[in-house]
């Protein structure tokens, strides 16, 4: 049984150092037994109560990294069941799936999807993040070869999709240093899964029936020494699919049940052969709760907005998404061209840039930090007031990219305009429409 915060409480140092980052050991302690934190903040506690707190400390679903380096995806380590309550950790990997029977010209094209498949988002790069290789022709050389061709052709992490062990050996060792998931472990082949994946010290996921016949598997591997699993409860329709992930994420977070504390995996690309409802269903997972989801296939029109459903899932709920403060150029802008402001929260900026990019007028766009906040919120704050945004026209640069001295800023912040020509001497101050969807008309009127 998890301990309380009492009992961790006194196998902690009891300093009140601080430098845990938590004011007091008791609340560090709370912490630790609510799972929302990790006992390695603590640097002064003893090797002994290490051990001893271990299974208290570690988060209710374990962390699980697959691959090496930069492309490295690391899912589970969630520690809240509803994201309003903290936030989401480790956003869902995506995976596209290439079998060893398909012909070269389709694994190449997969293969570059996954590489070319990329987009720029509020400073973030949104991309399908693993490829999925399985063995369907039951031949170890053509599984192998698979594999080698997707060392090859990218450095993304690899799940290999074999429940044969002596198969799945060959290409396992093929790219043993990439770390690739083994999927799956079952009650007939739990023995040579085991075997190969302490061989290579790779994470290790786990397939059953269903859901109940999970704990026994998982239990199996951890006293054969694996630690790092991830859980296939075996369903492949979408309603036993979500039921199983909502049973054992309340599972794990809310009963510490640890036989069933790791990530999971799901295969939308099972339950349905109609590509847009299998990106329906992966949007399904994305949101409760799957750790990784394989697709048969992707697309730009289907995979975009599933790349920005998961980063707003997982962005932190008491933070707003934000754009970087600077300058923007929007469609080639010259000297002549109009100097616009606004606030750096994401939602405002792409709406701007979106009606900037209608109107067909190329223009400057002075992006200000207002801790992303909306321009109105931002205003009341105090961070999109004169003072703040003189300092930055004047430090950013812009002075020197226009011959006029023209600055458009939202109609919502019109109460600034006098202040801020005292502020910006020589620069004249246009008050621009209050809806963003009345930019394109009052730019075709732009006059410099």
């Amino acid at each position: 049984m998890p301990l309380t915060g009492i009992e961790i409480f006194k196998k902690l140092p009891k300093t009140n150092c601080g430098d845990c980052g938590v004011p007091t050991c008791l609340a560090f302690a709370m912490k630790l037994a609510a799972g929302q934190a990790e006992l390695s903040a603590c640097p002064h506690v003893s090797e002994q109560a290490k051990a001893e707190l271990a299974e208290a400390s570690a988060p209710p679903i374990r962390p699980v990294k697959i691959g090496v380096g930069d492309e490295a995806v690391t899912v589970g380590g969630e520690t809240v069941l509803f994201r309003h309550e903290k936030t989401f950790v480790n956003p869902p990997g995506i995976a596209i799936l290439i079998r060893d029977t398909m012909d070269g010209a389709e694994a190449d094209a997969r293969l570059k999807k996954i590489e070319t498949l990329h987009y720029e988002r509020v400073g973030l790069t949104l991309r399908a993040n693993l490829v999925a290789a399985k063995c369907d022709s039951g031949d170890s050389g053509k599984f192998a070869a698979l594999v080698q061709k997707i060392v090859n052709a990218t450095k993304k992490p690899i799940v290999l999709i074999c429940e044969k062990p002596d198969i799945l050996n060959a290409a396992a060792k093929a790219c043993a240093d990439r770390k690739p998931l083994l999927y799956a472990a079952t009650k007939e082949n739990a023995d040579g899964m085991t075997t190969l994946a302490k061989e290579l010290s790779c994470p290790l996921a786990v397939r059953a029936k269903n859901v109940s016949e999970l704990p026994e598997l998982t239990e199996k591997l951890t006293k054969a020494g694996l630690k790092d699993l991830v859980l296939d409860p075996g369903s492949r329709t979408v309603r036993g699919a979500l039921e199983d992930e909502i049973i054992i994420r309340r599972s794990a977070l809310m009963k510490k049940f640890r036989p069933l504390g790791y990530p999971t995996i799901t295969f939308p690309s099972e339950m349905t052969d109609d590509p847009m409802k299998e990106v329906l269903v992966a949007a399904t997972f994305i949101a409760k709760y799957a750790g990784i989801i394989v697709m048969s296939d992707i697309a730009g029109h289907s995979l975009f907005p599933l790349l920005l459903a998961r980063m707003n899932i997982f962005s932190d709920p008491q933070r707003p998404m934000a754009t970087k403060e600077g300058i923007y150029e929007i469609g080639g802008p010259t000297d002549q061209s109009p100097v616009l402001i606004t606030s750096n929260f994401s939602l405002t900026y792409f709406i701007v840039t979106g009606e900037i990019e209608t109107s067909r007028v190329p223009a400057w766009l002075l992006v200000k930090d207002t801790e992303g906040l909306s321009v109105m919120t931002a205003w009341a704050a105090g961070k999109f007031v004169a003072d703040a945004i003189a300092p930055f026209v004047k430090k950013s640069g812009i002075a020197d990219k226009v011959k006029h001295k023209k600055l458009v800023i939202p109609g919502y912040a019109a109460t600034i305009s006098g202040e801020l020509e005292e502020e910006l001497a020589g620069w004249q101050i246009q008050i621009g429409p209050r809806e963003a969807a009345h930019l394109p008309a009052f730019l075709k009127m732009w006059k410099p």
